[in-house]
């Protein structure tokens, strides 16, 4: 009896790992691109139009996002890198995204309250806190912080926090691009009217938080009308998935969708023209 009890328990034990990850509780849509379960992530990429532009909603669902969600980077104040490189440094994700906005000479422009010049800038994101694999590289303490966090809990949304507030809740890696980035809070719209991006046309990726395990991720494409504007994307997700947060990140020639199949090959949905700072990964 102790015999076949253990059996049995040693055949449910796939079905118990697999029972900690919940179903994407919002419904499928558009054409089916890529897909990929495993027992601790699920994510699915679904091709669809909005206003003739095709665009692609990446629904993700993960057991532990605070250990799942990763980060890939180039060299700190060396350079930017081309995005499949980034991608190939990430060997276990099977799901990528372009993520952080970046200082170079072709991108100077840095916020008007950073100290210093953008020579001091030049191939490092953007944000006045940086921290890759729990390593602190940028800590301006007077200039809020406003950008994604990676923390045992998932992706956390801050909008102008202190960055010794942001520090002391020991993030793993860091996200960020323009201040105006966080464009849904709370269930609803903070979209800067007057940003220059609310009613400009682009390539985007936007992530946003559904619950604690799920989230989703917007890519717009710039075929046909030259992508979306920003208040034409939050209003869709706002009236289609009604997220927590929303947070734009790097997009234009930057935005790359990317995921490797089940014999390791990396695959391209969207690629990107330039090349970037560094990547968010999704892995098992």
């Amino acid at each position: 009896m102790r015999i076949l009890a253990l059996v049995l328990a040693l055949l449910l034990l796939p079905l118990a790992a697999f029972a900690e990850l919940p179903v994407y509780p919002y419904e499928t849509s558009g054409t089916l691109v890529a897909e990929h379960q495993s027992d601790t992530l699920w994510w699915r990429i679904e091709r669809s139009k909005l206003d003739e532009v095709t665009i692609y909603l990446t629904k993700v669902c993960m057991a532990e996002p605070g250990r799942q969600i990763g980060k890939t980077t180039a060299d700190w104040r060396e350079n930017v890198q081309d995005t499949a490189d980034l991608a190939r440094k990430a060997t276990e994700a099977s799901l990528l995204i372009n993520a952080s906005g970046y200082v170079t000479k072709r991108y100077p422009e840095i916020p008007e309250n950073y100290p210093g010049v953008s020579e001091d800038y030049y191939f490092t994101p953007l944000g006045s806190v940086t921290v890759s694999g729990g390593e602190v590289f940028r800590c301006l303490e007077d200039v809020p912080y406003y950008g994604l966090t990676v923390n045992t809990d998932g992706l956390r949304l801050h909008i102008g926090e202190h960055p010794l507030d942001v520090l002391e809740q020991q993030p793993r890696e860091t996200f960020s691009f323009y201040v105006e980035c966080p464009v849904i809070a709370d269930y609803e719209s903070i979209l800067d009217p007057e940003w220059v991006f609310t009613t400009r046309r682009a390539m985007r990726n936007i992530i946003c938080k559904m619950d604690e395990q799920n989230y989703l991720i917007l890519t717009v494409s710039n075929r046909k009308k030259g992508g979306l504007t920003m208040q034409q994307c939050v209003d869709y997700l706002l009236e289609s998935f009604r997220p927590e947060w929303a947070y734009n990140l790097d997009g234009g020639p930057s935005t790359a969708l990317m995921y490797r199949d089940e014999k390791g090959k990396l695959h391209y949905v969207w690629k990107n023209s330039q090349e970037n700072v560094d990547i968010m990964t999704f892995a098992d």
